[in-house]
């Protein structure tokens, strides 16, 4: 008599969580400006809402406060964050507060009667309620989706270990985790975390039947046996989903692991692949570009400003350069403003940056929080020697010392350093050897998954800190 398969359950990507969740959003935020459009329309002393009034009343960037709205989200597009009711009310709040004071700068900057009070504060008020009410449903989505998937991890060696301390330190996390199955007899009844080693390969389909097993991570960094292999087989015959621990690695924490990778692993994603290809490099210069005229008006602006404040504060110089390696490793002056209080501090200004670095003067505090000590950058953009997006650039000195002790340091070259980047996003600072392979896994992971929208989210989210002060 055949066996039974197991039942398959509706399973959700990471990806296609996001993708829903986004389309929530969008969907909130649409029905928001609905809202807002009629009730401004009501009290509209020329006409009602109908078609004339759609066509002749709001001007076209009204349309876009939707567009605005989800940009002013995009922070919490995290899943951590977003299966997270507290998280989730901080983002809606931050939204709010931003899109508040930029609507009353540009309302008190602009001439009388030409924007719309009521219906930006219509869309403001609806879009926050909407948006709250569909994240909360969100959320329970989410911790439902979170119990229906039930898993088990192949392999309790190091690869195992490193999976369920991830699991079990994430404050949503997407499975809900079983135990392990290691074919080393010593390590059976062993836990991890307080979760049980509960059998070898040869129980392996035994307890996923017993336990209601979704899910199955592969993290077994050795050689698989065929007992193993071929059980593995068979539960994904039968409805299972099995991933690889790499791929779960990347998808919750948005990083490679570089201490489980191999060199197969560095060919496999940075030369057979061609990563960063012509047409991408091409529009995201284009980009820089862009990007660079907007900020050089603000550096033209700002620039008296910092200058005088910088002079009264630290005496000169106002800018200083320094010597840093881009792509390939080609050397290259950086420009920023002097946040240092004297030469040879500006010197070892690569070097690691503690938090409440005495080196720091008063006003180069303010401008590291705020980052507009990068302004200058713009000229390196300009020049083609940096992009807006990409790794941090290093001096050689620290480039040498981190090649020796951080696994595949040199591939973070591939690319231009970054006035922002996917790592300085998730980590601000490292002070040590394992920050900087932490921050290395961000990097690597922006160099394999890179796009144009990739680059304007991680812009966007700079733009979060900036307002969050959180730099150092």
């Amino acid at each position: 008599m055949q066996e039974k398969n197991i039942t398959p359950r509706l399973r959700l990507q990471p990806s296609e969580h996001r993708f829903i969740l986004i389309l929530g959003d969008i969907a909130a935020a649409v029905l928001a400006l609905f809202i807002a459009l009629y009730l401004w329309s009501t009290g509209d002393a020329w006409m009602n809402f109908s078609m004339e009034f759609l066509r002749t009343r709001p001007d076209a960037w009204f349309y876009f406060l939707p567009v605005i709205w989800i940009a002013l989200m995009v922070d919490n597009y995290d899943l951590n964050k977003a299966g997270s009711l507290k998280l989730t009310l901080k983002a809606i709040g931050l939204a709010i507060i931003v899109a508040s004071i930029f609507y009353l700068i540009v309302y008190f900057a602009m001439p009388p009667q030409t924007l719309p009070r009521r219906g930006v504060a219509y869309f403001i008020i609806f879009v926050s309620i909407l948006t709250l009410i569909w994240r909360l449903i969100y959320v329970r989505i989410f911790s439902a989706a979170t119990k229906s998937r039930r898993l088990l991890v192949i392999g309790a060696g190091k690869a195992g270990s490193t999976l369920v301390n991830i699991l079990a330190d994430q404050a949503q996390p997407p499975y809900s985790l079983l135990g392990l199955i290691d074919d080393d007899p010593e390590k059976l009844g062993a836990e991890i975390r307080g979760y049980k080693i509960l059998g070898d390969h040869s129980q392996l389909l035994t307890l996923a039947k017993e336990l209601g097993v979704t899910d199955l991570i592969l993290a077994i960094s050795g050689q698989m046996n065929h007992g193993m292999f071929q059980n593995l087989l068979t539960a994904q015959e039968k409805g299972l989903q099995i991933s690889t621990m790499a791929q779960v690695y990347e998808e919750l924490l948005g990083r490679v692991p570089i201490e489980l990778l191999d060199s197969e692993w560095v060919v496999r994603s940075f030369v057979d692949q061609a990563p960063l290809g012509g047409i991408y490099r091409l529009l995201k210069r284009l980009l820089d570009l862009i990007l660079t005229l907007i900020a050089l008006i603000f550096f033209i602006g700002l620039f008296p400003i910092i200058a005088v404040l910088i002079l009264i504060d630290s005496g000169r110089p106002i800018i200083y350069s320094q010597e840093r390696l881009g792509r390939g490793g080609a050397p290259y002056r950086i420009y920023k403003f002097r946040t240092m209080k004297n030469k040879a501090d500006m010197e070892k200004e690569a070097m690691v940056t503690a938090y409440n670095d005495p080196r720091i003067t008063r006003l180069g505090k303010f401008l590291r929080k705020v980052h507009l000590d990068e302004l200058p950058q713009v000229i390196n953009v300009m020049k083609g020697e940096m992009s807006w997006v990409g790794p941090r650039s290093e001096r050689g000195e620290l480039v040498a010392v981190f090649q020796q002790n951080v696994p595949f340091y040199r591939a973070r070259m591939l690319v231009k350093p970054g006035i922002t980047g996917w790592a300085q996003i998730h980590q601000r600072y490292a002070e040590t050897i394992q920050e900087t392979a932490v921050k290395l896994e961000y990097d690597l992971y922006y160099i394999e998954h890179a796009n144009l929208l990739m680059d304007i989210t991680i812009i966007l989210r700079t733009f979060g800190s900036v307002l969050g002060f959180k730099g150092r």
